[in-house]
């Protein structure tokens, strides 16, 4: 049996990892094997690209296209160590963001042309699209509150999209809704504004729904 690979996307703040985890443990409960990764990352190298694209390890401005072929990188890294390998033995991968957040950040939110994009994604993926999207989706001000409590004690600093104009984030959640009525057998929306626990919950009724 072939496994199911869910990915969870949504705008800064929405709670993805946290709702991976506990859709994790509830699948765990039906013995199914989860493997949990996220984007950029997952792998080693991906851990390393991360570190440029997140929070500057490289000290110098990356352009837009050069932005792009990291993500790339660090995903056609992580089909291959992880989430094929997981597939091919019935496992289920939850990946924190994958091929819509290209889209939705360096397309529609960069302006980068979104067939190039397609084309792009396709190809470090080897066409494989995720079995399950679930969208978490909330009012962007909402997730920077979510942030600054986050950030609230100091210990970790904000990344280069958190630092991005509102505006850059609002171009980035219509992204995410264009993206959803383009593929709607692929995605679901989530509305993430209320609690962790209701929130999980029509989770969970999604995958049942979906994949169950």
């Amino acid at each position: 049996m072939s496994g199911r690979f869910i990915t969870f996307e949504g705008p800064e703040g929405s709670g993805k990892s946290t709702q991976i985890r506990l859709l994790a443990e509830t699948l765990e409960v039906q013995g199914i094997e989860v493997v949990c990764s996220r984007e950029p990352g997952g792998t080693a190298t991906g851990e390393a690209v991360r570190n440029i694209l997140q929070h500057d390890a490289a000290g110098e401005p990356l352009s837009d296209r050069a932005e792009l072929l990291l993500f790339t990188a660090s995903r056609a890294q992580l089909m291959d160590q992880v989430i094929l390998p997981t597939l091919e033995k019935g496992g289920w991968v939850l990946c924190d963001r994958f091929i819509d957040s290209t889209m939705a950040y360096q397309g529609f939110a960069r302006g980068m042309d979104i067939d190039t994009l397609d084309a792009v994604n396709d190809f470090a993926i080897y066409g494989r699209k995720p079995d399950l999207t679930l969208l978490l989706d909330f009012d962007i001000e909402l997730g920077f509150q979510r942030l600054a409590a986050r950030y609230a004690d100091g210990e970790a600093t904000h990344d280069r999209f958190e630092l991005e104009a509102r505006d850059f984030h609002r171009r980035v959640r219509d992204g995410y809704h264009q993206l959803a009525e383009r593929e709607p057998e692929r995605f679901r929306i989530v509305d993430a504004s209320g609690s962790v626990e209701e929130v999980a919950s029509c989770v969970w009724d999604v995958v049942k729904e979906v994949l169950l």
